[in-house]
Parts: structure tokens; C-alpha cells; sequence
């Protein structure tokens, strides 16, 4: 799954208006007219997608929901550190 916050530099809180700035800066830094390095057009494309989704209030939780679902790979390890932050705070 890509990180469409990575590809903009913003964490997940971000307002749209923080999306749309990031956006405006990624993309003058990774058009192809204006980069020529050989992964510009690459990145510049990852720049438009994660903008696609992020600027859409119904993409945006449909991706934030299997954001948080791929957090959980490893459910073990998941519950053995909130278990471990919930005793931690309470001793």
C-alpha cells in the first residue's frame, strides 16, 4: 500500500488546505518539464495520485480506514504494545 502522506510530506491530521499547498510544491518540484531526473515523472505521478485521494473527503476515509487496518500485520505485536502502554501508564 503507498503512503499518500509520505508521497506529500504531510502526516495523517493534515487539513485540506495542507494537502493542497503540499501538492502545489511536490508538483512544481517533480514535473517532468521542470525535473529532469530520471524518477521525476515517476514521483510526480505519485504526487497527482495521493492528491486524487487525499483532497476527496470519501477516498480520503476509505483510505485512512485500510490505513489503520494495515497497521495491523503483525496482531501480536500490535497487542503486545498497547498492552504494554496501558500498564506502563497506570504503574
Amino acid at each position: 500500500m503507498k503512503d499518500h502522506y509520505a508521497a506529500l510530506g504531510l502526516n495523517s491530521a493534515a487539513t485540506l488546505s495542507d494537502i493542497k499547498k503540499a501538492f502545489r510544491q511536490k508538483a512544481a518540484l517533480y514535473h517532468p518539464d521542470r525535473n529532469s531526473a530520471a524518477d521525476a515523472a515517476q514521483r510526480f505521478r505519485e504526487v497527482q495520485e495521493a492528491y486524487e485521494v487525499l483532497s476527496d473527503d470519501d477516498k480520503r476515509q476509505a483510505y485512512d480506514d485500510n490505513r489503520r487496518r494495515g497497521l495491523l500485520d503483525s496482531p501480536i505485536e500490535t497487542a503486545r504494545e498497547i498492552w504494554n502502554a496501558y500498564f506502563g501508564r497506570i504503574l
